[in-house]
Protein backbone atom coordinates (compact mmCIF):
# COMPACT_ATOMS: atom_id res chain seq x y z
CA UNK A 1 0.00 0.00 0.00
CA UNK A 2 2.80 2.41 0.93
CA UNK A 3 4.61 1.52 -2.28
CA UNK A 4 1.52 2.40 -4.37
CA UNK A 5 1.20 5.72 -2.57
CA UNK A 6 4.81 6.62 -3.35
CA UNK A 7 4.26 5.68 -7.00
CA UNK A 8 1.18 7.91 -7.22
CA UNK A 9 3.09 10.81 -5.64
CA UNK A 10 5.89 10.41 -8.17
CA UNK A 11 3.43 10.31 -11.06
CA UNK A 12 1.66 13.41 -9.75
CA UNK A 13 4.97 15.28 -9.50
CA UNK A 14 5.84 14.20 -13.03
CA UNK A 15 2.59 15.53 -14.50
CA UNK A 16 2.82 18.79 -12.54
CA UNK A 17 6.35 19.35 -13.86
CA UNK A 18 5.21 18.50 -17.39
CA UNK A 19 2.36 20.97 -17.12
CA UNK A 20 4.79 23.67 -15.98
CA UNK A 21 7.00 23.03 -19.00
CA UNK A 22 3.97 23.13 -21.30
CA UNK A 23 2.89 26.48 -19.84
CA UNK A 24 6.38 27.89 -20.37
CA UNK A 25 6.48 26.61 -23.94
CA UNK A 26 3.02 27.96 -24.63
CA UNK A 27 4.32 31.40 -23.70
CA UNK A 28 6.73 31.15 -26.61
CA UNK A 29 5.57 32.62 -29.93
CA UNK A 30 1.84 32.49 -29.78
CA UNK A 31 0.96 31.07 -26.34
CA UNK A 32 -0.38 33.04 -23.41
CA UNK A 33 2.54 34.97 -21.87
CA UNK A 34 2.68 35.36 -18.13
CA UNK A 35 1.95 38.81 -16.81
CA UNK A 36 5.07 39.05 -14.67
CA UNK A 37 6.95 41.50 -16.91
CA UNK A 38 9.45 38.81 -17.91
CA UNK A 39 7.63 37.27 -20.88
CA UNK A 40 7.45 33.96 -19.08
CA UNK A 41 11.17 33.20 -19.08
CA UNK A 42 11.92 33.80 -15.37
CA UNK A 43 14.93 35.69 -14.00
CA UNK A 44 16.81 38.67 -15.41
CA UNK A 45 15.45 41.51 -17.50
CA UNK A 46 12.47 41.01 -19.79
CA UNK A 47 13.28 39.30 -23.09
CA UNK A 48 11.19 38.45 -26.14
CA UNK A 49 12.60 34.90 -26.28
CA UNK A 50 13.92 32.42 -23.69
CA UNK A 51 17.45 33.66 -24.47
CA UNK A 52 18.79 35.38 -21.35
CA UNK A 53 22.47 35.28 -22.28
CA UNK A 54 23.93 35.97 -25.71
CA UNK A 55 27.61 35.21 -26.29
CA UNK A 56 29.01 36.49 -29.60
CA UNK A 57 32.29 34.79 -30.57
CA UNK A 58 33.69 37.20 -33.14
CA UNK A 59 36.53 35.65 -35.13
CA UNK A 60 38.79 36.85 -37.95
CA UNK A 61 39.12 36.68 -41.70
CA UNK A 62 37.26 33.72 -43.20
CA UNK A 63 34.98 33.50 -46.25
CA UNK A 64 32.17 30.96 -46.33
CA UNK A 65 33.72 28.89 -49.14
CA UNK A 66 37.10 28.91 -47.35
CA UNK A 67 35.64 26.91 -44.42
CA UNK A 68 32.40 25.38 -45.70
CA UNK A 69 32.73 25.23 -49.50
CA UNK A 70 32.35 21.43 -49.69
CA UNK A 71 30.25 20.92 -46.56
CA UNK A 72 29.15 18.30 -45.58
CA UNK A 73 31.60 16.24 -47.66
CA UNK A 74 35.18 15.81 -46.40
CA UNK A 75 37.96 14.02 -48.26
CA UNK A 76 39.04 12.05 -45.14
CA UNK A 77 42.56 11.69 -46.49
CA UNK A 78 44.29 13.43 -43.58
CA UNK A 79 43.60 15.25 -40.33
CA UNK A 80 40.52 14.29 -38.33
CA UNK A 81 37.86 12.12 -39.99
CA UNK A 82 34.43 13.61 -40.57
CA UNK A 83 31.28 11.75 -41.53
CA UNK A 84 28.09 13.73 -41.98
CA UNK A 85 24.64 12.59 -41.04
CA UNK A 86 22.73 11.35 -44.12
CA UNK A 87 20.04 13.94 -43.37
CA UNK A 88 22.44 16.89 -43.56
CA UNK A 89 21.10 19.70 -45.75
CA UNK A 90 23.17 20.92 -48.68
CA UNK A 91 24.73 24.38 -48.76
CA UNK A 92 25.38 26.94 -51.47
CA UNK A 93 29.01 25.87 -51.75
CA UNK A 94 31.61 24.68 -54.24
CA UNK A 95 30.65 22.02 -56.74
CA UNK A 96 30.59 21.29 -60.46
CA UNK A 97 32.19 23.90 -62.70
CA UNK A 98 33.22 26.04 -59.70
CA UNK A 99 35.68 23.27 -58.82
CA UNK A 100 36.68 22.17 -62.32
CA UNK A 101 36.31 25.23 -64.59
CA UNK A 102 36.36 28.20 -62.24
CA UNK A 103 36.43 31.65 -63.93
CA UNK A 104 39.43 32.70 -61.82
CA UNK A 105 43.04 31.92 -62.78
CA UNK A 106 42.95 28.61 -60.92
CA UNK A 107 40.38 26.23 -59.52
CA UNK A 108 39.73 26.05 -55.78
CA UNK A 109 41.83 23.29 -54.24
CA UNK A 110 41.63 21.58 -50.86
CA UNK A 111 44.06 22.64 -48.14
CA UNK A 112 45.37 19.76 -46.05
CA UNK A 113 45.59 19.51 -42.28
CA UNK A 114 49.33 20.24 -42.42
CA UNK A 115 48.60 23.43 -44.37
CA UNK A 116 46.51 24.96 -41.57
CA UNK A 117 48.94 27.88 -41.15
CA UNK A 118 48.86 30.01 -44.32
CA UNK A 119 49.73 33.57 -45.26
CA UNK A 120 47.31 36.49 -44.99
CA UNK A 121 45.39 37.71 -48.05
CA UNK A 122 44.43 41.25 -49.11
CA UNK A 123 41.08 42.38 -47.70
CA UNK A 124 40.96 46.12 -48.28
CA UNK A 125 37.69 47.88 -49.00
CA UNK A 126 38.57 48.66 -52.62
CA UNK A 127 40.45 45.48 -53.50
CA UNK A 128 37.64 43.25 -52.26
CA UNK A 129 35.21 45.07 -54.55
CA UNK A 130 37.66 44.79 -57.44
CA UNK A 131 37.98 41.03 -56.90
CA UNK A 132 34.22 40.76 -57.49
CA UNK A 133 34.77 42.33 -60.94
CA UNK A 134 31.28 43.81 -61.41
CA UNK A 135 29.71 40.54 -60.29
CA UNK A 136 31.79 38.19 -62.43
CA UNK A 137 33.66 37.00 -59.27
CA UNK A 138 36.79 36.25 -61.30
CA UNK A 139 39.60 38.59 -60.12
CA UNK A 140 40.46 37.14 -56.71
CA UNK A 141 43.97 36.00 -57.68
CA UNK A 142 44.99 39.43 -58.96
CA UNK A 143 43.13 41.68 -56.52
CA UNK A 144 43.07 39.96 -53.11
CA UNK A 145 45.48 37.07 -53.62
CA UNK A 146 48.51 39.15 -54.69
CA UNK A 147 49.02 36.41 -57.31
CA UNK A 148 50.73 34.22 -54.68
CA UNK A 149 50.80 30.49 -55.28
CA UNK A 150 50.12 28.21 -52.33
CA UNK A 151 53.82 27.30 -52.21
CA UNK A 152 54.76 30.98 -51.95
CA UNK A 153 52.05 31.57 -49.36
CA UNK A 154 53.19 28.72 -47.10
CA UNK A 155 56.82 29.81 -47.38
CA UNK A 156 55.85 33.38 -46.47
CA UNK A 157 54.17 32.08 -43.31
CA UNK A 158 57.06 29.76 -42.43
CA UNK A 159 55.03 26.60 -42.94
CA UNK A 160 57.27 23.86 -44.37
CA UNK A 161 54.39 21.63 -45.50
CA UNK A 162 54.54 20.83 -49.23
CA UNK A 163 52.05 22.75 -51.34
CA UNK A 164 51.01 19.96 -53.67
CA UNK A 165 47.89 20.36 -55.75
CA UNK A 166 47.47 21.01 -59.44
CA UNK A 167 49.47 23.80 -61.06
CA UNK A 168 48.58 26.63 -60.97
CA UNK A 169 47.48 26.58 -57.35
CA UNK A 170 46.81 30.12 -56.16
CA UNK A 171 46.40 30.28 -52.39
CA UNK A 172 43.49 32.74 -52.31
CA UNK A 173 41.26 30.23 -54.10
CA UNK A 174 41.78 27.35 -51.69
CA UNK A 175 39.57 25.92 -48.96
CA UNK A 176 39.52 23.63 -45.92
CA UNK A 177 37.10 20.80 -45.23
CA UNK A 178 35.93 18.94 -42.12
CA UNK A 179 39.29 17.21 -41.69
CA UNK A 180 40.82 20.54 -40.58
CA UNK A 181 37.87 22.72 -39.47
CA UNK A 182 36.42 19.65 -37.79
CA UNK A 183 34.99 21.44 -34.78
CA UNK A 184 32.98 23.95 -36.78
CA UNK A 185 31.64 21.23 -39.06
CA UNK A 186 30.54 19.23 -36.01
CA UNK A 187 28.81 22.27 -34.53
CA UNK A 188 27.02 22.70 -37.86
CA UNK A 189 25.92 19.05 -37.69
CA UNK A 190 24.39 19.37 -34.24
CA UNK A 191 23.19 22.98 -34.28
CA UNK A 192 22.38 25.63 -36.92
CA UNK A 193 24.39 27.50 -39.53
CA UNK A 194 23.77 30.03 -42.30
CA UNK A 195 25.00 29.87 -45.88
CA UNK A 196 23.64 33.32 -46.74
CA UNK A 197 25.28 35.72 -44.27
CA UNK A 198 27.64 38.56 -45.25
CA UNK A 199 29.83 41.40 -44.08
CA UNK A 200 27.68 44.49 -43.69
CA UNK A 201 30.22 46.37 -45.83
CA UNK A 202 33.39 45.59 -47.72
CA UNK A 203 36.68 46.03 -45.92
CA UNK A 204 38.96 44.62 -43.22
CA UNK A 205 38.72 44.04 -39.46
CA UNK A 206 37.77 47.47 -38.10
CA UNK A 207 34.69 48.01 -40.30
CA UNK A 208 33.55 44.49 -39.45
CA UNK A 209 33.98 45.03 -35.72
CA UNK A 210 32.08 48.31 -35.89
CA UNK A 211 29.27 46.76 -37.92
CA UNK A 212 28.72 43.91 -35.45
CA UNK A 213 28.43 46.41 -32.57
CA UNK A 214 27.14 49.67 -34.10
CA UNK A 215 25.92 48.75 -37.62
CA UNK A 216 27.42 51.95 -39.03
CA UNK A 217 30.96 52.76 -40.14
CA UNK A 218 29.96 56.39 -40.68
CA UNK A 219 30.50 58.98 -37.94
CA UNK A 220 34.28 59.40 -37.67
CA UNK A 221 35.04 62.60 -35.75
CA UNK A 222 38.82 62.78 -35.84
CA UNK A 223 41.89 61.20 -37.36
CA UNK A 224 43.74 61.10 -40.65
CA UNK A 225 42.56 59.69 -43.96
CA UNK A 226 44.60 56.49 -43.64
CA UNK A 227 41.58 54.66 -42.22
CA UNK A 228 38.62 56.93 -42.89
CA UNK A 229 37.35 59.09 -45.72
CA UNK A 230 36.03 62.60 -45.03
CA UNK A 231 34.33 65.26 -47.14
CA UNK A 232 36.19 67.94 -45.16
CA UNK A 233 39.38 68.27 -43.14
CA UNK A 234 39.08 67.02 -39.56
CA UNK A 235 41.39 67.36 -36.55
CA UNK A 236 43.72 64.71 -35.19
CA UNK A 237 42.40 62.78 -32.20
CA UNK A 238 44.92 63.70 -29.51
CA UNK A 239 46.30 61.52 -26.74
CA UNK A 240 44.35 58.48 -25.57
CA UNK A 241 45.89 58.72 -22.09
CA UNK A 242 44.19 62.07 -21.56
CA UNK A 243 40.79 61.02 -22.93
CA UNK A 244 37.86 61.10 -20.50
CA UNK A 245 35.09 58.56 -21.20
CA UNK A 246 31.51 59.85 -21.39
CA UNK A 247 29.32 56.85 -20.48
CA UNK A 248 25.68 57.56 -21.18
CA UNK A 249 26.53 60.49 -23.42
CA UNK A 250 27.42 59.43 -26.99
CA UNK A 251 29.18 62.04 -29.08
CA UNK A 252 27.46 63.39 -32.21
CA UNK A 253 28.31 61.65 -35.47
CA UNK A 254 31.27 63.11 -37.30
CA UNK A 255 31.52 63.54 -41.09
CA UNK A 256 33.83 60.61 -41.92
CA UNK A 257 33.41 56.92 -42.78
CA UNK A 258 35.80 54.24 -41.51
CA UNK A 259 36.92 51.91 -44.28
CA UNK A 260 40.28 50.59 -43.06
CA UNK A 261 42.22 49.51 -39.95
CA UNK A 262 43.47 52.62 -38.16
CA UNK A 263 43.59 52.08 -34.38
CA UNK A 264 41.00 53.56 -31.99
CA UNK A 265 41.59 57.04 -30.60
CA UNK A 266 40.65 56.09 -27.04
CA UNK A 267 43.07 53.25 -26.32
CA UNK A 268 46.55 53.63 -24.82
CA UNK A 269 47.65 50.55 -26.77
CA UNK A 270 46.88 52.15 -30.14
CA UNK A 271 49.71 52.99 -32.52
CA UNK A 272 50.07 55.38 -35.44
CA UNK A 273 47.22 57.53 -36.74
CA UNK A 274 44.01 56.90 -34.81
CA UNK A 275 40.31 57.41 -35.41
CA UNK A 276 37.46 58.45 -33.12
CA UNK A 277 33.81 57.81 -33.94
CA UNK A 278 30.61 59.54 -32.84
CA UNK A 279 27.06 58.26 -32.77
CA UNK A 280 25.53 55.40 -30.81
CA UNK A 281 26.59 51.77 -30.61
CA UNK A 282 24.74 48.82 -29.09
CA UNK A 283 26.53 49.39 -25.78
CA UNK A 284 24.93 52.82 -25.49
CA UNK A 285 21.47 51.31 -25.98
CA UNK A 286 22.13 48.54 -23.45
CA UNK A 287 23.40 51.09 -20.92
CA UNK A 288 20.29 53.18 -21.37
CA UNK A 289 18.12 50.12 -20.70
CA UNK A 290 20.19 48.93 -17.71
CA UNK A 291 21.15 45.63 -19.42
CA UNK A 292 24.45 44.03 -18.40
CA UNK A 293 26.99 43.64 -21.19
CA UNK A 294 30.66 43.66 -22.07
CA UNK A 295 33.35 43.26 -24.71
CA UNK A 296 35.95 40.72 -23.52
CA UNK A 297 39.23 40.52 -25.43
CA UNK A 298 42.33 38.42 -25.00
CA UNK A 299 45.32 40.47 -23.85
CA UNK A 300 43.32 43.55 -22.77
CA UNK A 301 44.86 43.33 -19.28
CA UNK A 302 48.47 42.82 -18.23
CA UNK A 303 49.85 39.24 -18.29
CA UNK A 304 49.77 38.96 -14.48
CA UNK A 305 46.17 40.10 -14.04
CA UNK A 306 43.87 38.04 -11.81
CA UNK A 307 40.15 38.97 -11.95
CA UNK A 308 38.85 40.20 -8.64
CA UNK A 309 42.32 41.35 -7.66
CA UNK A 310 42.78 44.71 -9.42
CA UNK A 311 46.17 45.18 -7.76
CA UNK A 312 47.53 42.38 -9.99
CA UNK A 313 46.91 44.41 -13.15
CA UNK A 314 50.08 46.33 -13.98
CA UNK A 315 48.73 49.18 -16.10
CA UNK A 316 52.21 49.79 -17.53
CA UNK A 317 52.06 46.32 -19.11
CA UNK A 318 48.54 46.12 -20.51
CA UNK A 319 48.46 44.65 -24.02
CA UNK A 320 51.92 43.07 -23.64
CA UNK A 321 50.80 39.44 -23.33
CA UNK A 322 51.66 36.93 -26.05
CA UNK A 323 51.32 33.26 -26.97
CA UNK A 324 52.85 30.90 -29.54
CA UNK A 325 50.77 29.58 -32.44
CA UNK A 326 51.03 26.07 -33.92
CA UNK A 327 54.18 27.03 -35.84
CA UNK A 328 55.86 28.15 -32.62
CA UNK A 329 55.75 31.83 -33.56
CA UNK A 330 55.13 34.31 -30.74
CA UNK A 331 51.99 36.39 -31.34
CA UNK A 332 50.90 39.38 -29.27
CA UNK A 333 47.50 38.73 -27.71
CA UNK A 334 45.83 42.11 -28.13
CA UNK A 335 44.91 44.08 -31.22
CA UNK A 336 43.58 47.58 -30.66
CA UNK A 337 41.79 47.83 -34.01
CA UNK A 338 39.85 44.66 -33.18
CA UNK A 339 38.23 46.46 -30.21
CA UNK A 340 35.30 48.48 -31.61
CA UNK A 341 34.06 50.09 -28.39
CA UNK A 342 37.41 51.86 -27.93
CA UNK A 343 36.58 54.07 -30.94
CA UNK A 344 33.66 55.66 -29.04
CA UNK A 345 34.27 57.99 -26.11
CA UNK A 346 30.99 56.86 -24.54
CA UNK A 347 32.07 53.20 -24.27
CA UNK A 348 35.88 53.37 -24.15
CA UNK A 349 38.19 52.26 -21.36
CA UNK A 350 41.29 54.15 -22.58
CA UNK A 351 43.68 53.06 -19.82
CA UNK A 352 42.40 49.47 -19.63
CA UNK A 353 41.27 49.87 -16.02
CA UNK A 354 40.07 46.60 -14.46
CA UNK A 355 36.57 46.17 -13.05
CA UNK A 356 36.31 47.15 -9.39
CA UNK A 357 35.05 43.65 -8.51
CA UNK A 358 33.82 40.46 -10.14
CA UNK A 359 30.27 41.44 -9.14
CA UNK A 360 30.58 44.63 -11.20
CA UNK A 361 31.54 42.89 -14.43
CA UNK A 362 28.86 43.81 -16.96
CA UNK A 363 27.79 46.81 -14.89
CA UNK A 364 28.91 50.41 -14.99
CA UNK A 365 32.19 51.19 -13.22
CA UNK A 366 35.69 52.34 -14.18
CA UNK A 367 36.06 49.50 -16.73
CA UNK A 368 33.16 50.96 -18.74
CA UNK A 369 32.19 47.47 -19.98
CA UNK A 370 35.59 46.79 -21.64
CA UNK A 371 37.42 43.80 -20.19
CA UNK A 372 40.06 41.14 -20.49
CA UNK A 373 38.67 37.76 -21.52
CA UNK A 374 39.63 36.36 -18.12
CA UNK A 375 37.02 38.70 -16.63
CA UNK A 376 34.35 36.92 -18.65
CA UNK A 377 35.11 33.59 -17.06
CA UNK A 378 35.38 35.10 -13.61
CA UNK A 379 31.88 36.55 -14.02
CA UNK A 380 30.43 33.43 -15.63
CA UNK A 381 31.81 31.06 -13.00
CA UNK A 382 30.46 33.28 -10.24
CA UNK A 383 26.89 33.27 -11.56
CA UNK A 384 27.31 36.77 -12.99
CA UNK A 385 27.22 36.10 -16.74
CA UNK A 386 26.21 39.34 -18.49
CA UNK A 387 23.12 39.38 -20.69
CA UNK A 388 25.23 40.28 -23.76
CA UNK A 389 28.89 39.33 -24.14
CA UNK A 390 31.19 39.79 -27.12
CA UNK A 391 34.26 37.50 -26.96
CA UNK A 392 37.45 38.26 -28.87
CA UNK A 393 40.09 35.54 -28.74
CA UNK A 394 43.77 36.32 -28.18
CA UNK A 395 45.19 36.89 -31.64
CA UNK A 396 46.88 33.50 -32.03
CA UNK A 397 43.43 31.89 -31.65
CA UNK A 398 41.24 34.28 -33.65
CA UNK A 399 41.63 32.44 -37.00
CA UNK A 400 43.36 35.30 -38.87
CA UNK A 401 45.72 33.85 -41.49
CA UNK A 402 49.27 35.14 -41.15
CA UNK A 403 49.47 34.67 -37.37
CA UNK A 404 46.59 32.33 -36.47
CA UNK A 405 45.05 29.23 -38.06
CA UNK A 406 42.00 26.94 -37.96
CA UNK A 407 43.54 24.58 -35.37
CA UNK A 408 44.41 27.23 -32.79
CA UNK A 409 41.02 28.80 -33.48
CA UNK A 410 39.27 25.47 -32.94
CA UNK A 411 40.82 25.13 -29.49
CA UNK A 412 39.50 28.53 -28.43
CA UNK A 413 35.98 27.97 -29.75
CA UNK A 414 35.63 24.42 -28.40
CA UNK A 415 37.04 25.26 -24.96
CA UNK A 416 34.74 28.29 -24.75
CA UNK A 417 31.58 26.37 -25.66
CA UNK A 418 32.50 23.35 -23.51
CA UNK A 419 32.88 25.69 -20.53
CA UNK A 420 29.61 27.51 -21.23
CA UNK A 421 27.73 24.22 -21.56
CA UNK A 422 28.75 23.24 -18.01
CA UNK A 423 27.28 26.39 -16.48
CA UNK A 424 23.78 26.52 -14.95
CA UNK A 425 23.09 29.43 -17.30
CA UNK A 426 23.48 27.23 -20.40
CA UNK A 427 19.75 26.45 -20.52
CA UNK A 428 19.11 30.12 -21.40
CA UNK A 429 22.24 30.85 -23.49
CA UNK A 430 22.79 31.34 -27.22
CA UNK A 431 26.25 31.47 -28.82
CA UNK A 432 26.67 33.12 -32.22
CA UNK A 433 29.95 32.46 -34.07
CA UNK A 434 30.78 34.79 -36.95
CA UNK A 435 33.65 36.66 -38.59
CA UNK A 436 34.84 40.23 -39.12
CA UNK A 437 35.82 39.94 -42.80
CA UNK A 438 36.66 37.41 -45.49
CA UNK A 439 40.44 38.10 -45.57
CA UNK A 440 39.98 38.22 -49.35
CA UNK A 441 39.62 34.40 -49.56
CA UNK A 442 37.57 33.31 -52.56
CA UNK A 443 33.83 32.99 -52.22
CA UNK A 444 31.69 32.48 -55.29
CA UNK A 445 28.48 34.12 -54.06
CA UNK A 446 27.73 37.76 -54.86
CA UNK A 447 25.49 39.46 -52.33
CA UNK A 448 23.00 42.21 -53.21
CA UNK A 449 23.98 45.88 -53.08
CA UNK A 450 22.01 47.00 -50.05
CA UNK A 451 23.92 50.22 -49.30
CA UNK A 452 25.33 52.06 -52.29
CA UNK A 453 28.33 54.39 -52.45
CA UNK A 454 29.95 56.59 -55.08
CA UNK A 455 33.51 57.48 -54.08
CA UNK A 456 36.98 57.06 -55.53
CA UNK A 457 37.33 54.01 -53.25
CA UNK A 458 34.46 52.14 -54.92
CA UNK A 459 34.75 49.78 -57.89
CA UNK A 460 32.04 47.16 -57.41
CA UNK A 461 29.77 48.09 -60.31
CA UNK A 462 31.95 50.62 -62.17
CA UNK A 463 34.98 52.80 -61.38
CA UNK A 464 33.86 55.14 -58.60
CA UNK A 465 30.60 53.30 -58.12
CA UNK A 466 29.05 50.73 -55.85
CA UNK A 467 25.67 51.14 -57.52
CA UNK A 468 24.80 54.23 -59.50
CA UNK A 469 21.81 55.53 -57.55
CA UNK A 470 22.67 58.25 -54.99
CA UNK A 471 19.22 57.73 -53.46
CA UNK A 472 20.41 54.30 -52.27
CA UNK A 473 23.26 55.80 -50.26
CA UNK A 474 22.36 55.66 -46.54
CA UNK A 475 21.85 59.00 -44.83
CA UNK A 476 21.99 60.57 -41.40
CA UNK A 477 18.79 61.65 -39.70
CA UNK A 478 19.36 65.11 -41.17
CA UNK A 479 19.63 63.63 -44.68
CA UNK A 480 23.42 63.90 -45.14
CA UNK A 481 24.83 61.05 -47.28
CA UNK A 482 26.99 58.40 -45.62
CA UNK A 483 29.35 57.41 -48.42
CA UNK A 484 31.99 54.62 -48.46
CA UNK A 485 29.66 52.06 -46.89
CA UNK A 486 29.36 49.81 -49.95
CA UNK A 487 27.65 46.62 -48.93
CA UNK A 488 26.88 43.92 -48.39
CA UNK A 489 30.40 42.61 -48.66
CA UNK A 490 31.75 39.05 -48.92
CA UNK A 491 29.89 36.02 -47.58
CA UNK A 492 31.12 34.52 -44.32
CA UNK A 493 30.25 31.65 -41.94
CA UNK A 494 27.70 32.17 -39.18
CA UNK A 495 26.73 29.47 -36.70
CA UNK A 496 24.42 29.33 -33.68
CA UNK A 497 25.15 26.93 -30.80
CA UNK A 498 22.38 26.89 -28.23
CA UNK A 499 19.71 24.74 -26.59
CA UNK A 500 17.35 26.72 -28.85
CA UNK A 501 19.31 26.25 -32.10
CA UNK A 502 17.67 24.13 -34.76
CA UNK A 503 19.48 20.83 -35.15
CA UNK A 504 21.56 20.08 -38.27
CA UNK A 505 19.94 23.04 -39.96
CA UNK A 506 21.15 25.32 -42.77
CA UNK A 507 19.43 28.69 -42.87
CA UNK A 508 19.10 30.53 -46.19
CA UNK A 509 17.79 33.79 -44.72
CA UNK A 510 19.73 36.79 -45.98
CA UNK A 511 21.62 38.29 -43.00
CA UNK A 512 24.78 40.25 -42.25
CA UNK A 513 26.95 41.25 -39.30
CA UNK A 514 24.41 43.88 -38.23
CA UNK A 515 21.86 41.10 -37.74
CA UNK A 516 23.60 40.44 -34.41
CA UNK A 517 22.81 43.98 -33.31
CA UNK A 518 19.22 43.46 -34.44
CA UNK A 519 18.98 40.25 -32.41
CA UNK A 520 20.08 42.10 -29.26
CA UNK A 521 17.67 44.95 -29.93
CA UNK A 522 14.72 42.65 -30.58
CA UNK A 523 15.39 40.40 -27.58
CA UNK A 524 16.21 42.98 -24.90
CA UNK A 525 15.26 46.43 -26.19
CA UNK A 526 11.80 46.01 -27.64
CA UNK A 527 13.04 46.47 -31.20
CA UNK A 528 14.70 49.84 -30.60
CA UNK A 529 17.19 50.76 -33.36
CA UNK A 530 20.45 52.71 -33.23
CA UNK A 531 19.36 55.26 -35.84
CA UNK A 532 21.62 57.68 -37.67
CA UNK A 533 21.65 55.56 -40.82
CA UNK A 534 22.70 52.35 -39.05
CA UNK A 535 22.19 49.07 -40.90
CA UNK A 536 20.39 47.31 -38.04
CA UNK A 537 17.17 48.84 -39.36
CA UNK A 538 17.39 46.83 -42.61
CA UNK A 539 19.41 43.77 -41.50
CA UNK A 540 17.84 40.33 -41.80
CA UNK A 541 16.77 38.44 -38.71
CA UNK A 542 18.64 35.51 -37.15
CA UNK A 543 15.37 34.17 -35.75
CA UNK A 544 15.09 31.33 -38.29
CA UNK A 545 18.22 29.69 -36.81
CA UNK A 546 16.31 29.14 -33.55
CA UNK A 547 13.34 27.09 -32.42
CA UNK A 548 11.66 28.06 -29.16
CA UNK A 549 9.04 25.33 -29.30
CA UNK A 550 9.26 21.76 -28.16
CA UNK A 551 12.39 19.99 -26.95
CA UNK A 552 15.64 21.89 -26.61
CA UNK A 553 18.85 20.89 -28.37
CA UNK A 554 21.32 18.68 -26.53
CA UNK A 555 24.76 19.81 -25.43
CA UNK A 556 27.75 18.85 -27.57
CA UNK A 557 31.21 18.67 -26.02
CA UNK A 558 34.16 18.66 -28.44
CA UNK A 559 37.77 17.67 -27.94
CA UNK A 560 39.50 21.05 -28.51
CA UNK A 561 42.53 19.41 -30.12
CA UNK A 562 40.60 17.29 -32.64
CA UNK A 563 37.21 18.97 -32.95
CA UNK A 564 35.54 15.58 -32.54
CA UNK A 565 32.73 14.81 -30.07
CA UNK A 566 34.11 13.90 -26.66
CA UNK A 567 31.44 13.54 -24.05
CA UNK A 568 33.94 13.30 -21.21
CA UNK A 569 35.02 16.91 -21.62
Amino acid sequence: MARKRVLWLLLAAFFIAGASVAVAQAATHGGSPRGDGDHGWGGGPATSTPIKHLVVIFQENVSFDHYFGTYPHAANTDGQPFYASPSTPSVNGLSGALLTANPNLSNPQRLSYSQAATCDQDHDYTDEQSAFDHGLMDMFVQKTGSSLTLAQCLTKEGNTAPAGGTNPNYAVMDYYDGNTVTGLWNYAQHFAMSDNSYSTTFGPSTPGAINVTASNTFGATCGGDSGAVYPTTVPSCGSASSATPTPGHPQPQGPGTVYSDADPAYDVCSKGATIGIGGKNIGDLLNQAGITWGWFEGGFASPGYVPGQPSTDDLTKVCTGSHKNILGNSVSDYSAHHQPFEYYLSTANPKHLPPTSIAMIGRQDQANHQYDISDFWAAADNGNLPAVSYLKAPRYQDGHAGYSDPLDEQRFIAETINHLERLPSWHSTAVVILYDDSDGWYDHQLGPIVTQSQTALDTLSNPGQCGANPARVPTTESGAPEQARCGVGPRQPLLVVSPFAKRNFVDNTFTNQSSVVKLIEDNWLGGERIGGGAADATAGSLENLFSFRGRTNRRLFLDPSTGEPAWGW
